[in-house]
C-alpha cells in the first residue's frame, strides 16, 4: 500500500553506549531495526520509517540531528533509548534539532521471560530508566516533543505515532508554504488582521499579495478549448442545474466560472502556490467572486481563505496535508447562525460559496444564485450538506504577543429539515460539550468567526502540530467546563508571555 507521504521519511534514531560491548550493541541495532519496521509496517502510520545506525555518543548524535535538519525529505524524528544512554551526551544533538520529535518509549519485548531473565538481559533492556535519563534532558532544554508509551506492535502506538507524523507533515507543509493573497482583507474586520512576519517566523509559510488585476489577466489568457473540457468535467461529476449545462440561459456562467478555476490553478501554479485568499470587496474586472473555482481548488489540496483571511488559508492547507488518505475532508467554514430549541441546539455553518466538497461523499448539485454583495455577477457554487460524524473547528487569531489556535470537537449533523431556499454548502453541527458551554468559552477565548472545519485530521493532530510550533491552542471538548476554561485563558496569558522572555 502505497503512503500519503510516500516521498517523506521519518528517521529513527536509537540511543546506547560503548559500555556495553560489541555483542550487546549488535543485539540493540538488530531490535531497534524490529521496532522501525514493526512502525513502517503499521497502517495507521503514513510515512516510512527509516532505521539509523544506533547512536553512542555526542558527536555522532549531533551529526544525526544537523542531517535530519538539512534533509528535506524528513518530516521529524523519532528517539528510542534502548539501553542507557547518558543523557549529557545528547545536549548537542537536541540543542540542534530543528525538526519535530517523538520520543517512544517502548522495549524490544512485550513480555518479560520470567524464568530466564539474568544480568545480560537487563543490561541490554533498559529503557525503562535509559528513556527516563533521555526524558529528564529534553525536559531540562525545554525541547518540544510528542511522547508515544507502549510496544511498537501495539495498534494504538502506531495510531499515535501516525498521527504526530501527520502533524509533522503538516508542519513541514507550513514551512514550505507560499500564499497568494488577491487584494487585501474586508475593509473594518479585525480578526481578518495578522501579522505576516510573525507568522513566517512562527509557521515557515510566505503571505504576500498580487494585484487582482493579475489574475483578471490570467482569466481573459485561459482558452477556449481548455473551458470546454473542464465544463464537460463539471457535467460528468456533478449535477448540473439545466440553466446552466450548455444550451440552457445561464451557461456562459458557468463557462466564465470555469474560466476562474483554470487562470488561479495555473497562476497559483505558476508563482508556487498552495494557499491564496480572495474578497468580495476587491474584485477588479473579476465578473464573478470566484466559488465553484475555490471550491475546487480545496478539494485538491489548496488553502483558501475568504474576505482576505490568510490565516484561515493557512489553517486549511495544514489539515488537508495531516488528512491526506483518511476519510473526511477539510474546508473553510464559518459559525453563521444557530438553531436555539432548548436541548436540541445546534450550529448552522456555510460561507457565501466557498465551502470544500471534501466534507461530503455525496453528489453536490451546481447551481447559481444572486450574491447579493459586492456588486458582480452571479456566482456559481456547489450546493451540499456535510456527511455526519466527527469533526474539529479551528480558528487562529493574533493576540499581539502570539497567536492562539482556538478548537472545538463537534459532532456533524444531519440538517433538522430540509434547506430548499439556501443556495450554498453547508454544514451542522452540534458543538461538545454543549452548546452553551461552547459558545461562551469561544468567546472568552477571542476565536475566529472564519474556521477550517476538519473531519480528516482530528483534534489530537491539531495539538501535536500547536506544539511543534510552540504556539497558544485552546480546546473546546467534551471535558470543558466554564470555570476551567476561564482559568486556563487567564493562565495562559501569564504563561506565553512569560516564556517569551524580557
Amino acid at each position: 500500500m502505497t503512503k500519503p507521504y510516500a516521498d517523506r521519511e521519518v528517521w529513527f534514531f536509537t540511543g546506547s553506549q560503548d559500555l556495553y560491548g560489541e555483542e550487546t550493541l549488535r543485539q540493540v541495532a538488530e531490535q531497534s531495526q524490529e521496532v522501525a519496521r514493526l512502525l513502517d509496517s503499521a497502517s495507521d502510520v503514513p510515512v516510512s520509517i527509516v532505521w539509523k545506525p544506533v547512536l553512542k555518543d555526542s558527536a555522532s548524535i549531533r551529526r544525526a540531528m544537523l542531517d535530519a535538519n538539512s534533509d528535506d525529505r524528513v518530516l521529524g524524528v523519532i528517539t528510542w533509548m534502548h539501553t542507557f544512554s547518558p543523557a549529557k551526551m545528547w545536549i548537542a544533538g537536541l540543542d540542534a534539532l530543528r525538526k519535530p520529535l517523538l520520543h517512544l518509549h517502548t522495549q524490544a519485548g512485550v513480555e518479560l521471560p520470567w524464568d530466564s531473565i539474568d544480568m545480560d538481559f537487563m543490561n541490554l533492556n533498559q529503557a525503562a530508566h535509559g528513556d527516563r535519563e533521555y526524558a529528564y534532558i529534553a525536559t531540562r532544554l525545554g525541547v518540544a516533543r510528542t511522547t508515544v508509551v507502549g510496544h511498537a506492535s501495539n495498534p494504538a502506538v502506531a495510531k499515535r505515532v501516525g498521527t504526530w507524523a501527520r502533524a509533522a507533515a503538516g508542519w513541514a507543509a507550513t514551512h514550505e508554504l507560499t500564499l497568494a493573497r488577491f487584494g487585501d482583507n474586508m475593509r473594518n474586520v479585525a480578526v481578518t488582521e495578522g501579522d505576516k512576519t510573525e507568522a513566517e517566523l512562527r509557521f515557515g509559510v510566505t503571505v504576500n499579495t498580487w494585484g487582482v488585476n493579475e489574475l483578471v489577466a490570467a482569466v481573459d489568457a485561459v482558452a477556449d478549448a481548455d473551458v470546454d473540457t473542464l465544463v464537460a468535467e463539471y457535467g460528468d461529476l456533478y449535477d448540473v442545474v439545466p440553466e446552466l449545462r450548455r444550451g440552457g440561459e445561464r451557461h456562459e456562467s458557468l463557462r466564465y466560472a470555469a474560466r476562474q478555476e483554470i487562470a488561479l490553478e495555473t497562476f497559483l501554479t505558476s508563482v508556487g502556490a498552495k494557499a491564496f485568499t480572495t474578497n468580495f470587496e476587491d474584485l477588479g474586472a473579476l465578473r464573478q467572486l470566484p466559488g465553484i473555482a475555490v471550491q475546487r481548488l480545496m478539494a485538491k489540496g489548496y488553502g483558501f481563505g475568504a474576505e482576505g483571511d490568510w490565516k484561515t488559508a493557512v489553517l486549511v492547507r495544514a489539515a488537508k496535508v495531516m488528512g491526506e488518505g483518511l476519510p473526511g475532508g477539510a474546508s473553510l467554514m464559518e459559525d453563521y447562525t444557530y438553531d436555539l430549541t432548548p436541548g436540541a441546539e445546534k450550529i448552522l455553518g456555510a460561507h457565501m460559496l466557498e465551502i470544500c466538497p471534501s466534507l461530503t461523499t455525496s453528489k453536490p448539485k451546481v447551481e447559481i444564485h444572486p450574491l447579493g454583495i459586492g456588486g458582480k455577477e452571479d456566482p456559481v457554487r456547489m450546493v451540499f450538506d456535510a456527511d455526519p460524524g466527527v469533526g474539529v473547528v479551528v480558528s487562529m487569531a493574533d493576540m499581539r504577543d502570539r497567536f492562539r489556535l482556538t478548537a472545538n470537537v463537534v459532532d456533524i449533523v444531519p440538517p433538522t429539515h430540509a434547506l430548499p431556499n439556501l443556495p450554498v454548502a453547508r454544514a451542522v453541527w452540534e458543538p461538545r460539550p454543549d452548546f452553551a458551554t461552547s459558545a461562551e468559552a469561544w468567546l472568552t477565548a477571542g476565536g475566529a468567526h472564519h474556521t477550517v472545519m476538519s473531519t480528516g485530521a482530528g483534534i489530537e493532530a491539531f495539538e501535536i502540530f500547536a506544539d511543534i510550533a510552540g504556539t497558544e491552542l485552546l480546546v473546546i471538548d467534551e471535558d470543558t467546563t466554564r470555570r476551567g476554561f476561564r482559568d486556563q485563558v487567564r493562565w495562559n496569558q501569564v504563561y506565553y508571555r512569560l516564556a517569551q522572555g524580557l
